[in-house]
C-alpha cells in the first residue's frame, strides 16, 4: 500500500492557520477606519482615499503617497527568549510610521508579515494584537499581512517581524528641511525606553558580558525586570505630530523634522537640513533613561559610541521657526508629549554638533 506524506508531516499546519486567523480578526477589524473596504479573507486589502461622503473629516487636493517598511531588528529575539509577544508588534508599526512623519504624512495603513518556526495560533495572536494596538496608536487601519510557518528557515522558538506603512500629505505641504535657517530651535520629545535600535550591542553587553538573564531585576534599572527595560515599545509620535501639523495649515512653522533611529541623533538629524548649517545640541538640556547610563557603565561604551548607537533619550526631532518654539512646545506637551530644548541651527556644514 502506498504511503502518502502531507503538508503537516514537512512541518506545515493549515489547520493551525485557519485556527488562526479567526484569533486574530477581532484585533485587526478593530483597527478599521471607514474608509476601508472589509474583505475577511480576501487577497489584499483594499482602502479608499478620494470619497464625497460627508462623515468623513476631509478630502485630498493634490495627495502624495508616502510609504515605508521596516522590520524591529533583533529586539525579536529577546522576546522570543522571554516569551513575550504583546510589545514588538507596537515597535514594527512605530519604525515605518515614525519615519513617514517627518515629511508631514498622515497615516493610512499599515500591512504585517511573520515569519516562525511553527504556527502557534496563541502566539500568532498576541503578536498581531499588538500590531494593532500599535496601529491604533497611530490612527491607522491594519488591512493585511502574512504569516509563514517555516520550520527549515527559522529555529525552534524563532520568529521575526516586517512591517509596511502607508501615509498621505497635500503635496504643497511636503516638510522636506529646505526651509530650515539659521537661529531655528530644535526640539525633542522623549523616547519610551531604547525603542528599537542598537539590540546587537545590547544583547552583546547584557547576556553575553554580564550573563544576564530577562528576568533578573537590575538595581541600577530601579529594581526593574531587564526584559520589561529592554521590551519596553517604541513610542509612537503620529497623533501628535498630525495634530500639530493640522493647527498650521498656513503658516510653515515646521520646518524639518527627523526620527531618532540606528544613528542616533548624530546619523538622523543632517538628513533634514541644509549642509550650510550646523545643528548644536546640548546634551544637558533633557533627562537620559538609566538604561542608557547602565549600558555605557557596563559596556563600557565610549559616550560618541553611545550618541551614535542610541537615540539617547529622545525619539523625534522637530526644527521650528524660534518665534513658535514656545507655543509649539506647549500644543506637543498637552498632546502628551515631553517636550525639550535640545538645540539650534547655525551656520555651518551639515553636521550635528554636540556639546
Amino acid at each position: 500500500m502506498e504511503k502518502y506524506v502531507s503538508y503537516k508531516q514537512s512541518g506545515v499546519n493549515i489547520d493551525a492557520n485557519e485556527e488562526m486567523i479567526q484569533k486574530i480578526w477581532p484585533a485587526v477589524s478593530g483597527t478599521y477606519s471607514p474608509r476601508v473596504i472589509e474583505s475577511e479573507g480576501g487577497f489584499a486589502g483594499m482602502f479608499r482615499l478620494d470619497y464625497d461622503e460627508k462623515l468623513f473629516k476631509k478630502n485630498y487636493k493634490n495627495p502624495v503617497l508616502v510609504s515605508g517598511t521596516d522590520g524591529v531588528g533583533s529586539k525579536v529575539q529577546l522576546a522570543a527568549l522571554m516569551k513575550k509577544y504583546d510589545t514588538v508588534g507596537i515597535d514594527l508599526v512605530a519604525m515605518s510610521i515614525n519615519d513617514m512623519l517627518v515629511v508631514g504624512a498622515e497615516p493610512l495603513f499599515f500591512l504585517d508579515y511573520i515569519g516562525i518556526h511553527k504556527l502557534e495560533p496563541q502566539v500568532i495572536a498576541e503578536l498581531v494584537k499588538s500590531v494593532a494596538d500599535g496601529c491604533k496608536q497611530a490612527d491607522c487601519s491594519l488591512i493585511g499581512g502574512e504569516t509563514a510557518e517555516m520550520p527549515d528557515t527559522y529555529a525552534e522558538g524563532d520568529f521575526d517581524l516586517a512591517g509596511f506603512g502607508v501615509g498621505v500629505v497635500e503635496r504643497d505641504k511636503i516638510i522636506n528641511g529646505k526651509q530650515v535657517q539659521n537661529g531655528d530651535v530644535i526640539l525633542g520629545l522623549a523616547s519610551s525606553g531604547l525603542h528599537s535600535n542598537g539590540y546587537a550591542l545590547v544583547r552583546q553587553i547584557c547576556l553575553k558580558q554580564l550573563n544576564l538573564k530577562m528576568t533578573d531585576t537590575i538595581d541600577e534599572l530601579d529594581g526593574d525586570m531587564l526584559g520589561n527595560v529592554l521590551l519596553e515599545p517604541t513610542r509612537i509620535y503620529a497623533r501628535s505630530i498630525t495634530k500639530l501639523l493640522n493647527k498650521y495649515k498656513v503658516k510653515r512653522v515646521v520646518h524639518g523634522m527627523a526620527h531618532i533611529t540606528g544613528g542616533g541623533i548624530i546619523e538622523n538629524l543632517p538628513r533634514v537640513f541644509p549642509q550650510t548649517c550646523n545643528a548644536v545640541i546640548k546634551k544637558k538640556n533633557w533627562p537620559k533613561h538609566k538604561i542608557f547610563s547602565f549600558l555605557q557603565t557596563k559596556g563600557p561604551v565610549e559616550e560618541d559610541e553611545m550618541y551614535r548607537v542610541f537615540n539617547m533619550g529622545i525619539g523625534f526631532i522637530l526644527i521650528v521657526a524660534e518665534d513658535f518654539a514656545d507655543s509649539i512646545a506647549m500644543k506637543l506637551k498637552k498632546y502628551g508629549e515631553k517636550v525639550y530644548k535640545i538645540g539650534r541651527i547655525t551656520p555651518g556644514t551639515g553636521k550635528v554638533v554636540l556639546k
